[in-house]
């Protein structure tokens, strides 16, 4: 049975929350030689490539569903 853990400050956290600033990194790590801005706003997640235009952004409901959006903007399997 999967229970819900504690963060750093100590406060329950349910098995599927997200730690937006580890989900941040972690696509910042991955994608930020090719995207300026990589975002988190009220539960949307975004990326913005260098070379597009200023409306021309990846976005996912998840932090993985924006990584395959990225993944298949930039044809990589």
């Amino acid at each position: 049975m999967m229970t819900a853990g504690h963060d750093g400050a100590g406060q329950r956290r349910g098995v599927f929350d997200v730690d937006e600033g580890v989900a941040l990194d972690a696509l910042t790590l991955a994608w930020g030689d090719k995207y300026d801005e990589i975002w988190v706003y009220d539960g949307e997640w975004g990326a913005h490539r260098k070379d597009a235009g200023d409306d021309e952004v990846v976005s996912g409901a998840t932090p993985d569903e924006l990584n395959r959006a990225i993944r298949a903007r930039e044809g990589t399997p």
